[in-house]
């Protein structure tokens, strides 16, 4: 699967489990009702500092979120990749 190029300040991350505070309630909020304590895997997209895209996986289902201004550029597919190890 071809990822397209991210904006040049987004950079996507896999960050260890558990997440850190900050980032378990920028995840809440992309990704409502995942089961946050759950995860066997994650992805985050940062810009600027802020988490602007989730891709969250636990036993049995996954999710994936990306702010609204954010959607459409590459960030949904580079999560998804980076999530399932591409």
């Amino acid at each position: 699967m071809s990822v397209p190029p991210l904006p040049a300040r987004v950079r996507v991350t896999r960050p260890p489990r558990p997440l850190a505070p900050a980032l378990k309630a920028s995840a809440a909020r992309l990704c409502p009702g995942a089961p946050l304590d759950a995860l066997t895997g994650a992805a985050l997209a940062i810009a600027g500092g802020a988490v602007i895209g989730a891709a969250l996986r636990w036993e049995g289902g996954e999710a994936l979120g990306v702010d609204t201004g954010w959607r459409g550029r590459g960030i949904e597919e580079a999560l998804s990749a980076a999530l399932h190890g591409s």
